[in-house]
């Protein structure tokens, strides 16, 4: 009768249901299953190594540098070629970076059109056969303008300490761009020691946010998890686990499908325009006036248009409420809100070429901002992109890269259980060991299962160790609860095992520690061996030992009162 009390009690314990819950929700997420064509599967994501693949590395081109430039050659230069006429610079004025520049031109302007340059706010007045222009700009506005022109390629400029900063987005050579500022009287700006300050790359921000349109974008597709890594400063790295080179370079170089409708009536709606309408993505910000967060973008001349004519043909012109603007990336709905009034008001008059998506003031809405910046961009990539290396693992190595480790892995178990036979001699004490150890690679391999987390090599090498370390911490509360031999009376039983656990969450925590920073700083190999090594002790310290201390107590407590019989 004690022993059927003692039986039900250790299932009602919380430590127990825990571990049972954990094991049943990691079966349920590894997803093993048979068929008689694949065999033995699961759920889960294998790498590169174990799936077979092929994979590709990115270069990011790009520079970055302070420039400067003669404020008359750059202003004439850039207007000159906006309205594509003569011009002759009367004035400028400079105050702190900005700009005042008065012009000249035979050309017939109107607001629309200066507006459309994207160079900075004008006053238009007629005098005779010349249109004088007064143009409120600055020398960063201006250089950015020129370098896009004449390199074909965005251009961010940020204010640092010292000047501005210029990201080019496209491959651009020192000699190169300082032949492009001298054609208006400019140069590279050098520092105190007369090096010209000038960086081959992009920003890290550029780089993360490349990785994150480049992981949108593929995992989008339906496929399985493809991992984007960051290798250094202008590199990334894509696996393509279960596909062929080819295929690979094929859905790489395929932009998203971007696309802007307006909603006409219920649940019709009218095609706007595609993503190719879409001329540049600036950077989310947040409009102190309104306090609402927004993604600004502007739209070509062919887009503008788009939009100005369906507005009208919609009626969203005159009852902006009504119709809704809403943009879809591949078929699903990323944003949706009704026209301004001031911007339905201007669509009447004349095709509005600069946007701002607005999203709302709080922190929800900085995030809805941030990520409708990635959408507007998945036509295509913030900077352009040089494949500079490839590769392919064929899927009959990556199966027996699959099989040798799940050996190494059995090995480890089986050697481990000698070591702790011999060590004990005792098989009611090497059964749950054993079995802690088995329950907790389930249990990390269900977690991995439940993220979506692609096990490669260096996974089950974290898998094995996370084995090992475990061992380790149930051998020392075994030594503890085993007082010469028996268990120990319960006061000193619990003076022991409190001392077991106080070293095994010392010794995981500098686990946990050492690993850390090849988390953060790692990538690949690394970064899946040190994520996986931390799961595991976490796994073990939460949920696994306390259960084994319970379980061993029970198993050696009714050893005694068996010999006490």
């Amino acid at each position: 009768m004690r022993e059927e009390e003692e039986g039900q009690s250790i299932f009602k314990d919380t430590r127990v249901m825990i571990f049972i819950l954990a094991i049943l929700a990691s079966v349920f997420f590894i997803h093993p299953g048979y068929s008689s064509e694949e065999g033995f599967n699961t759920g889960l994501n294998y790498g590169l190594d174990l799936e077979g693949g092929s994979w590709l590395q990115l270069k990011l081109q790009g520079a970055v540098a302070q420039l400067e430039a003669d404020a008359q050659t750059l202003s004439k230069t850039v207007i000159r070629n906006g309205i594509s006429d003569t011009v002759e610079i009367t004035q400028i004025d400079s105050n702190d970076g900005q700009l005042t520049v008065t012009f000249t031109t035979p050309a017939k302007l109107s607001n629309n059109q200066m507006d459309q340059l994207g160079i900075g706010e004008s006053t238009i007045t007629g005098a005779g056969n010349l249109t004088n222009v007064v143009l409120y700009t600055s020398e960063s506005t201006l250089i950015t303008a020129y370098l896009s022109e004449v390199l074909e390629a965005e251009v961010v400029p940020l204010a640092v300490d010292g000047g501005v900063e210029y990201e080019i987005r496209t491959a651009v050579s020192r000699e190169e761009l300082k032949e492009l500022m001298s054609a208006v009287g400019g140069n590279i700006i050098t520092d105190d020691q007369g090096i010209p300050v000038y960086k081959e790359g992009v920003r890290t921000e550029t780089r993360d946010l490349t990785k994150q349109i480049l992981s949108d974008k593929l995992n989008a597709l339906g496929l399985k998890d493809i991992p984007v890594k960051t290798v250094g400063e202008d590199y990334i790295l894509i696996d393509f686990a279960g596909i062929d080179l080819a295929t690979a370079r094929d859905i790489a170089e395929k932009p998203g499908k971007f696309e802007i409708r307006i909603i006409t009536e219920g649940n019709n709606s009218r095609h706007v325009l595609y993503g190719d309408a879409i001329q540049s993505v600036g950077i989310a910000g947040y409009n102190e006036d309104d306090g609402q967060w927004y993604t600004p973008f502007t739209l070509t001349d062919e887009g503008a248009k788009a939009l100005q004519e369906t507005a009208i043909d919609t009626g969203a012109t005159a009852d902006p409420m009504s119709h809704y603007l809403t943009m879809y990336l591949d078929d699903n709905v990323v944003y949706s809100a009704p026209l301004s009034p001031s911007a339905a008001a201007s669509l009447e008059q004349y095709p509005i070429y600069a946007w701002q998506a607005s999203t709302g003031g709080d922190e929800d809405s900085r995030s809805q901002a941030e990520q409708l910046q990635i959408h507007l961009r998945a036509g295509a990539l913030p900077v352009n992109v040089e494949l500079m290396g490839s590769g392919q693992v064929d899927a009959s190595l990556g199966e027996q890269f699959k099989s040798q480790a799940s050996i190494a892995g059995l090995f480890a178990l089986f050697a481990v259980a000698f070591v702790i036979y011999r060590r004990y001699n005792k098989p009611e004490i090497l059964i749950p060991m054993v079995g802690t150890s088995i329950s907790e690679v389930i249990m990390i391999l269900g977690f991995a299962g439940a993220i979506g987390w692609q096990l490669d090599l260096p996974s089950i090498a974290g898998i094995i160790a996370a084995i090992g370390t475990g061992i380790d911490h149930l051998v020392i509360i075994t030594d503890e609860v085993l007082y010469e031999g028996k268990l120990p009376p319960k006061k000193v039983y619990l003076s022991r095992i409190t001392k077991a656990f106080s070293i095994i969450f010392a010794a995981a925590t500098t686990t946990i520690i050492a690993m850390s920073p090849l988390v953060v700083m790692g990538f690949g190999a690394l970064k899946g061996f040190a994520i996986t090594t931390i799961v595991g002790v976490m796994i073990g310290i939460l949920i696994a030992r306390p259960v084994y201390g319970k379980v061993i107590h029970e198993i050696l407590e009714k050893r005694s009162d068996k010999d006490y019989e």
